[in-house]
């Protein structure tokens, strides 16, 4: 039996984590929170056992366990959330699940786009910067984003001035148009809410089309017992 008074523990990605908790907030779940560290999207290898050893410590204290990641790389994420009961919501990254249909359009028309979020956009410096060590090899730059025609910055704050001039910094800094356009947390929430109340996940073509099924499977939803 769970020994938790709490009947959902989300383990979610930082880079969601305040959306996350937020929703939880929204919702008034009866719900706890842990999250594990983004920079391991720089090592996604190291997603799944991150996860794992969570899902490991926390067995058996929570009547269900969602897991807030994407496919994200972690090839053998699905299998150990099948492992321990858990699920996640469909979709194969953050900007898939936040932009919902938007996301489909920004890459119906024009695929070389990159995607900024309210999170990337605070860490770019921390994350992409340094984490790819642009910062020690500039020309680093040039070689990782020479295929990209524009960005799009996907706000879930709505209106905050201040993150938009760093996003247009930011593009700027690489060359690129930018594009602001307000999803909000979309997708994502209305996948985890479809989780709490049991139902089926929304979906989008790029959640589900045959790319994305080879490369980014979807979790199965379902819960234990």
């Amino acid at each position: 039996m769970p020994t938790n008074t709490s009947t959902t523990l989300f383990i979610a990605c930082a880079a969601l984590g305040r959306e996350v908790k937020d929703i939880i907030r929204r919702h008034g779940w009866d719900a706890e929170f842990e999250a594990i560290d983004a920079k391991l999207h720089l090592q996604p290898a190291r997603i799944g056992p991150a996860v794992e050893q969570r899902l490991k410590n926390t067995q058996g204290k929570y009547e269900r366990t969602v897991v807030v990641y994407g496919h994200c790389g972690a090839f053998d994420l699905d299998n150990i959330l099948r492992k321990y009961g858990a699920v996640r919501p469909s979709g194969p990254h953050c900007y898939e699940m936040f932009g919902g249909e938007e996301f489909t359009r920004a890459m119906e028309e024009e695929v070389g786009t990159f995607i900024l979020t309210d999170f990337l956009v605070h860490a770019w410096h921390k994350f992409v910067v340094q984490g790819l060590k642009m910062d020690k090899r500039p020309e680093l730059q040039q070689l990782l984003f020479a295929h990209y025609k524009r960005m799009v910055y996907f706000t879930q704050e709505e209106n905050n001035a201040a993150l938009s001039e760093r996003a247009r910094e930011i593009a700027a800094s690489i060359g690129l148009e930018l594009e602001i356009r307000h999803v909000g947390y979309g997708d994502l929430e209305r996948r985890l809410v479809a989780i709490m109340e049991d139902r089926e996940q929304p979906v989008t073509s790029m959640t589900h089309d045959d790319f994305s099924m080879t490369a980014y499977p979807v979790a199965e939803a379902s819960l234990p017992g």
